[in-house]
């Protein structure tokens, strides 16, 4: 297991933009800020609802790309371990101490392949996503190299159009071969709809929700005529959770962004047409930015542009103000609409990302606040492990 990082000699605004005890009003900007008890608060919730369901949580680790952050989870949430998207990814999450990791993704390459078998050497129950029979051999061999075992689940493409079979006949074929495969043991069934996630109304997500469930259904009836029974059936994100826990099929959900709350998340609905960043969850997660220029009467410039996130889901919302709005990014610059002259040079604004994935994976550092002041320090331990 990789030891802890050490900050000794580190210094703030070269290395990091904060250390531990200093006064939040301090940190360098622009750089992730972590609202600790929201943090928490949002995990005891998740965790105790999964817990009240029967459900398994496996975290989705590539939202955060911490070993921190999922150690906190299997803290204080109960996590299951996390899932991951790239083997460099669930690399970075097992030799920091994760003993639970799937893939949740299909993997091809060779020299991919052989580093996925390894894992179980660092002491992880290891599984990964097939579907496509040819697949099957390609890890089997790999695992009998090495002298490990990976576990496989199917995946089902149960309407987000990407990777995943569409017929029961495909799942049955699939689990068939891995069954029998050599150092491959077949564990259940993916059936994750990602496209569904941001849906904005409860309805429009509970009716794609519905067709997902149905074909999971005709799936685990084909697999026990087949003699075969998949002990897990994972899916279900911060958009659907609670119709997969209510599902009767669903026993694993792999929920990510619930914990740091992003803009686009937070606009969606939940069952009584309240947005779910109003009460179900908390927005913990921010690019802490500053002003630096107001030549403008009516706006101010920060430094937090596109270098500093993504707006693949649209621009930050200024959080905790409704007098201003970030309008417009380039390279190194935001454009804050300030029509009343609030603002003023110097100022510091947390900015609620439109989507945490990728504004994560484009910074170094966490900065953990908590009552006013810099608690920890953690490392976007897998940032760039995109292979």
């Amino acid at each position: 297991m990789d030891a802890p990082v050490s900050l000794e000699g580190f210094e703030v605004g070269y290395d990091v933009p904060a250390l531990p005890g200093m006064d939040e009003a301090d940190i360098q900007t622009p750089c992730l800020v972590l609202d600790l008890d929201a943090l928490e608060r949002n995990i005891r919730k998740m965790g105790d609802y999964a817990k009240a369901h029967g459900m398994r949580h496996r975290v989705h680790g590539k939202m955060h790309k911490s070993v921190d952050v999922a150690k906190l989870q299997e803290r204080l949430g109960g996590a299951a371990g996390v899932c991951c998207q790239k083997v460099s990814e669930a690399e970075v999450f097992v030799r920091g101490g994760i003993r639970d990791v799937l893939v949740s993704n299909q993997v091809r390459d060779t020299k991919k392949i052989d580093r996925l078998a390894q894992l179980p050497k660092l002491g992880a129950r290891t599984t990964v996503c097939v579907d496509d029979i040819d697949n099957v051999g390609e890890l089997s061999a790999a695992v009998q190299r090495h002298g490990t075992q990976i576990e496989c689940f199917v995946e089902i493409d149960c309407g987000a159009g990407r990777c995943g079979v569409t017929t029961t006949a495909e799942v049955v074929e699939i689990a068939r071969a891995i069954a029998v495969a050599p150092g491959l043991k077949f564990s259940g069934i993916q059936a994750y709809q990602g496209a569904m996630q941001h849906l904005d109304t409860y309805a429009a997500r509970k009716e794609k929700l519905d067709a997902a469930i149905a074909q999971v259904k005709d799936a685990l009836a084909g697999l026990k005529e087949a003699g075969l029974e998949a002990e897990l059936v994972s899916g279900g994100g911060t958009g659907s959770y609670y119709f997969e826990a209510n599902s009767g099929v669903y026993n694993e959900l792999q929920c990510g962004s619930y914990a740091f709350m992003d803009a686009d998340y937070g606009r969606i609905l939940d069952k009584d047409g309240k947005r779910i960043d109003k009460g179900e969850w908390e927005n913990a997660f921010f690019i802490l930015t500053q002003v630096m220029s107001h030549t403008k009467a009516d706006r101010a410039i920060c430094d937090a542009g596109l270098k500093a996130q993504s707006v693949d889901s649209g621009l930050p919302l200024v959080f905790g103000r409704d007098d201003v709005d970030y309008i417009g990014c380039s390279d190194e610059h935001g454009v804050i609409s300030d029509p009343t002259g609030a603002l003023k040079v110097g100022d510091k604004l947390r900015l609620v990302p439109g989507h945490c994935d990728p504004t994560a994976n484009v910074h170094d550092w966490y900065v953990g606040v908590r009552d006013g002041k810099v608690e920890c320090l953690w490392p976007v331990s897998a940032r760039g492990k995109v292979y």
